[in-house]
C-alpha cells in the first residue's frame, strides 16, 4: 500500500525531467523563433509571423507540458495567466485552442497551417520542425 501512494505522489513529477520542444509542421513557413516572439503568440498579442498566420495550442487541463510552458517560456503562474486572461476577454482576445492529449496536438500541427504548440522532445518527427527547446 506505501508503495502505491509512494507512486502516486512522485508519478505527476516523473515528466518535470522530461525536455520539451515549441514545434511547427514540416512544410510551415517558419523556421525560427525567439522567446519574445513565443511568448507572444501563446498570449495572444501576435497573430501572425512575417505573412504567416499563426494559431497557438496548448495542451488542456493541468498538463505538466503546459505547467513547465508556462513557467519558462511565458514566465508566469497559473493564477497570473487566468488574470490575464479574464482581462484580455473584455478585449474580444481569447486564450489558445487547447487539445486533449500530446499526441492530438501533434496530429493539429502537422495538419493545420500556421499551428503551433510544443510536445515532449521525443514526440517529434519528420513531420515537425523544433523551433524551441524548453
Amino acid at each position: 500500500m506505501r508503495i502505491l501512494v509512494l507512486l502516486l505522489v512522485l508519478l505527476p513529477l516523473a515528466g518535470c525531467g522530461q525536455e520539451f520542444a515549441v514545434v511547427v509542421s514540416s512544410k510551415s513557413a517558419i523556421k525560427e523563433l525567439d522567446e519574445a516572439r513565443l511568448r507572444d503568440i501563446f498570449l495572444k498579442k501576435r497573430s501572425f509571423d512575417g505573412s504567416t498566420k499563426v494559431i497557438p495550442v496548448n495542451p488542456i487541463g493541468d498538463d505538466p507540458a503546459r505547467r513547465i510552458f508556462e513557467e519558462r517560456i511565458l514566465m508566469m503562474d497559473r493564477n497570473e495567466l487566468n488574470k490575464y486572461w479574464v482581462s484580455n476577454h473584455f478585449q474580444g482576445i481569447s486564450p489558445p485552442t487547447t487539445q486533449a492529449s500530446l499526441q492530438s496536438i501533434k496530429r493539429f500541427v502537422e495538419s493545420v497551417d500556421g499551428a503551433i504548440g510544443y510536445l515532449p522532445l521525443s514526440m517529434v518527427d519528420e513531420g515537425l520542425v523544433v523551433l524551441h527547446e524548453f
